[in-house]
């Protein structure tokens, strides 16, 4: 699948000179090392250490976020006098691992507790009427919501009619009113005076725990056990890895190599991973997607069941069940996704439209929201994949770089009965008779808002290297720049007049991607292990010995147990050999 828009290369500004010499000095690196820390902000001895070096004492005080107070001691009201007590959370990898953090946490205290997660198809994302007529049956008097239910106002008031209490637990942007919930703890509130306002939703969780713990003696190890399931949040859903999110995400990653709990370590193995050193990718593309897919094609309360599993037969049974879901999933969405490809290129006028709205009542709903994201890719325009649910139409969007995906939908909220996200995913829902208005009003504010240069992928790469600068020390320590993420993202590079040496092939179920091992004029030997995905198209110019430039990143690839460098090439350009 080759996007049809050329990718423009951006080359960052390199850090002042004298500071970068400076820098590279004090802490003993190499001077490009050194400017890839100026161009993160990163400009003295003591700013280094602290990146190369993250620390738990780092992290912030929970009970700076709003209501923490009040939620911690409702919980221990409910505790105390063995109320029941339902968490909450939403069917994604955020939402899932939420509940099975604070699920975990709260068994130290309490054994009269219930998880529950909506149904994708049958209630949708969020807080729903049917979970709190649930919660009421079932004689439950607390509710707590984990990344979801900051703008379930009439819901809230619902559940209080009942004599239910609820805790909100969100990450997500409120509205200028909140719910009338007995606590609302969220670091994006207006009144927030927490210092970080980037957590996950199972971020949002584990500072509860942290609260928690804090006030009423439980051991710290009781809550820096649960890591491992705020990494997968963090990663999966997209946060930023810098501030706290980086401490967590450190030492998130350093338990999940060293001691994940029982139901990561089955999805581990299932992944292929259990003799790797397990890396923020290995989450995005292998572990996530698998938790992810209990909630697409199935329940996310699998995903719970799993996560929670402290018997190895039983994590071994679900993890099995869960694979299944994700191959299931996986073959649905190239399915769907070739069908979206061919609606798109026959769209009236496509040519000259500046946005992708695409509907199918018979596409399944857990992967429109992928399909959007590989549209995307192809055609490089904000997207939106609409199916049928439960008689509306629902579906998701995502944007491109530089381009507020949720004004836009904002901006036809008449027209919808739900929506909710940020600046570049989003979910919604609206009554089939509003489907080509919408689209029509969507397209306009688009065209009105995008500028072309919005409209031309941009591949941002760091700074020039050769060949000859990637030695083991580089590499070593380039690998502590990790974990990368939103806000530090894997350096890329780029290196001109590169050259296959002759062994270069195309790989792939369609042959669609390189495999390349790489030299420059002054570095032959060995050469440099290469992937490039769906870059077939280059391959020959390269066979036939001509030079190409290429941005990547660099990254270790495990093989028969054993790690070797590898350059992860993101774009290549050809060039004559004159």
């Amino acid at each position: 699948m080759t996007p049809v828009v050329e990718k423009k290369w951006n080359v960052k500004e390199s850090g002042n000179p004298a500071l970068v010499r400076q820098l590279a000095q004090e802490v003993g690196i190499d001077q490009v090392l050194a400017n890839l820390l100026v161009q993160r902000g990163i400009t003295t001895y003591e700013d280094a250490m602290e990146f190369f070096k993250p620390d738990l004492s780092m992290l912030h005080d929970p009970f700076l976020l709003p209501d923490m107070e009040k939620a911690v001691e409702r919980i221990h009201s409910a505790v105390e006098n063995k109320e029941k007590i339902l968490i909450y959370g939403d069917y994604d990898v955020d939402g899932t691992t939420a509940v099975a953090l604070l699920y975990t946490f709260l068994s130290n205290v309490s054994a009269r507790m219930e998880y529950y997660i909506p149904d994708r198809y049958d209630e949708g994302y969020g807080l729903s009427y049917k979970g709190i007529d649930w919660a009421h049956e079932h004689g439950y008097t607390l509710i707590i919501t984990l990344d979801c239910g900051i703008k379930a106002i009439e819901k809230v008031k619902c559940a209080r009619e009942f004599g239910i209490d609820v805790i909100i637990c969100d990450h997500h942007l409120p509205d200028s009113e909140l719910p009338p919930a007995l606590a609302v703890v969220d670091p994006k509130r207006e009144d927030s005076k927490y210092p970080f306002d980037d957590l996950s939703g199972c971020g949002v969780g584990f500072k509860v725990a942290e609260a928690y713990a804090h006030k009423y003696g439980i051991e710290r190890s009781k809550v820096l056990d649960l890591l491992d399931l705020l990494v997968v949040s963090i990663t999966s859903d997209l946060v930023s890895i810098t501030g706290e999110n980086r401490v967590l995400a450190y030492y998130g990653l350093k338990q999940l190599n060293e001691n994940p709990r029982t139901g990561l370590q089955s999805i581990i193995k299932l992944s292929g991973l259990e003799k790797h050193n397990i890396t923020i990718d290995d989450i995005v593309f292998k572990i996530g997607p698998r938790i992810n897919a209990a909630g697409r094609m199935e329940s996310g309360r699998t995903a719970v069941d799993l996560l929670i599993s402290r018997n190895d037969a039983d994590a071994k049974k679900i993890g099995d069940e869960i694979n299944v879901h994700n191959n299931e999933r996986k073959s649905v969405d190239k399915e769907i996704t070739q069908e979206a490809i061919k609606m798109v290129q026959n769209l009236p006028q496509f040519e000259g439209k500046k946005s992708t709205v695409v509907y199918n009542p018979d596409w399944h709903k857990g992967v429109v929201g992928i399909v959007a994201s590989r549209l995307v890719e192809v055609f490089y325009r904000p997207t939106i994949v609409l199916t049928k649910s439960n008689d509306f139409i629902t579906g998701s969007a995502r944007s491109v770089a530089g381009f507020d995906l949720y004004e836009a939908i904002e901006s036809c909220s008449d027209l919808l009965e739900n929506f909710g996200g940020h600046t570049y995913a989003a979910g919604l829902t609206m009554r089939e008779e509003n489907l080509k208005e919408f689209t029509d009003r969507f397209e306009k504010h688009v065209a009105q808002m995008i500028n072309n240069d919005m409209l031309t992928p941009i591949v941002n790469i760091d700074t020039y290297l050769e060949f000859k600068q990637i030695t083991p020390k580089f590499f070593r320590i380039l690998k502590q720049f990790q974990p990368f993420g939103p806000g530090n993202q894997s350096p890329v590079f780029i290196s001109e007049k590169v050259y296959d040496n002759g062994n270069g092939r195309c790989v792939g179920s369609e042959n669609g991607h390189l495999k390349l091992e790489l030299i420059q004029e002054d570095y032959t030997y060995p050469p440099l292990s290469a992937i490039a995905f769906n870059k077939s198209e280059h391959f020959a110019h390269l066979h036939a010995g001509n030079p190409v430039d290429i941005c990547y990143s660099i990254a270790e690839n495990y093989y028969r147990g054993l790690a070797n460098i590898q350059l992860r090439i993101k774009d290549i350009k050809d060039r004559d050999i004159f």
